[in-house]
């Protein structure tokens, strides 16, 4: 990725549509769930998003997969989908928007206290 990518976000952009694509390969059940994921997983994004491109992709590779095996969507990911994407990024390291809050709450509050 050269600067130009990354200052423009066009290298997110581009694997961005190439997810959408894979998606479309997709029973209709896994892509309704592709898209709650999708829309529950970036509220750990950091700044730019980039740290969950990774996820993004292992989550997509897991819905190929058991769809190619003729599970159903509810096995893999079960029926609780913002847990799934809680735990998955947790595992990750990515925090949520009310974790970093919290923290910078946190640090602030020490920091007056002279902590």
């Amino acid at each position: 990725m050269n600067f130009w990518e990354k200052i423009t976000g066009s290298d997110m952009t581009k694997e961005m549509k190439d997810f959408e694509a894979r998606v479309k390969m997709l029973p209709a059940d896994y892509q309704a769930a592709w898209k709650e994921v999708n829309g529950h997983i970036w509220s750990y994004s950091s700044f730019s998003g980039r740290n969950l491109m990774p996820i993004l992709d292992g989550v997509l590779g897991l819905l190929e997969q058991s769809a190619a095996d003729g599970q159903h969507v509810q096995e893999v990911l079960g029926d609780d989908i913002q847990g799934f994407c809680a735990a998955l990024a947790g595992e990750e390291g990515a925090k949520s928007y009310r974790d970093k809050w919290r923290e910078q709450l946190n640090h602030t509050i020490a920091k007056k206290l002279g902590k």
